[in-house]
């Protein structure tokens, strides 16, 4: 999620960033606006003899507000387009607030936390001055550093060893027997927490000595299937670059894949817990 990747930062007018990123919030608006009652276009005056009638005017919560300031005064955007934004939102939109794990930390994270205002928002960063960087700015963003030992040039040699049949068994990462597992790498809390939304945008993998995205792919999957019941919500970003497309459709399924715009893949993938006897993937 970082702007590492070559001509991956567009530098622009702020009134042109001010423009795109009030269209996402007003999207937020309209599309949350659809499933409520009407409600009174202003706030209705405060009645003294009802004081306990619901319809207050609330302002804008500190966190959404610092976010709009940040997008209107830089010269950055995030990574994904609208299009590819508007693919999480709709999902955020029915689900927030909720958990929303995401690998990578970036330009486009106080939007993601100000998206599931209200929900917890868990940002994984391989860079630990990248994260100071950012929450220097943002001190209010949840996010952990992670150390990866793979390599993108070990791509194929992981592929295979995902098709072993221990990496076909549905358990908690921590113990799991699978290579590609994130067995404790990642802090306890995301172990422990059941996820509603993961979103893999890292850590960094457009060369050979980048660690890649296979067990953070892998593992996203893995986190997915062994929730106690529901679904999870897992976003693929990059999958125009080999790595991503092969990992994401092996280990996150095409029979799962819900959507895809652009170079963001949605998969959908249920409890296998809840449902014993599931394959890996459906048939």
């Amino acid at each position: 999620m970082r702007t590492t990747k070559p001509n991956s930062t567009i530098a622009i007018k702020p009134i042109l960033l001010a423009v795109f990123f009030l269209l996402v919030f007003l999207l937020v608006i309209i599309l949350r606006s659809s499933s409520l009652p009407a409600r009174p276009l202003s706030c209705p005056p405060i009645k003294q003899s009802l004081p306990e009638d619901p319809q207050t005017c609330n302002k804008l919560s500190p966190t959404t507000a610092e976010t709009l300031v940040h997008y209107v005064t830089s010269n950055i955007t995030p990574q994904q387009t609208f299009k590819e934004i508007s693919v999480s939102l709709r999902v955020l939109n029915k689900k927030s607030p909720c958990n929303f794990l995401v690998f990578g930390l970036g330009h486009d994270s106080p939007m993601w936390a100000a998206l599931n205002h209200g929900g917890r928002t868990v940002f994984l960063e391989e860079d630990k001055s990248w994260i100071q960087q950012i929450q220097s700015k943002f001190p209010n963003l949840e996010s952990y550093h992670v150390v990866y030992d793979t390599k993108v040039s070990r791509a194929s040699d992981l592929m295979e060893i995902g098709k072993q049949k221990e990496c076909k068994v549905v358990e908690d990462p921590r113990v799991s027997k699978c290579e590609l597992s994130m067995k404790g790498n990642l802090p306890d809390e995301v172990y422990e927490v059941e996820w509603d939304l993961i979103m893999v945008d890292a850590p960094t993998g457009y060369h050979d000595e980048a660690p890649g995205r296979m067990k953070a792919i892998y593992t996203a999957g893995l986190i997915g299937r062994n929730r106690a019941d529901g679904e999870t919500d897992v976003f693929v970003h990059d999958v125009d670059r080999v790595v991503e497309d092969k990992f994401s459709k092996a280990f996150l399924c095409d029979g799962y894949l819900t959507e895809q715009e652009g170079r963001l893949r949605h998969f959908t993938i249920p409890s296998h817990r809840a449902r014993l006897g599931r394959p890996f993937c459906p048939l």
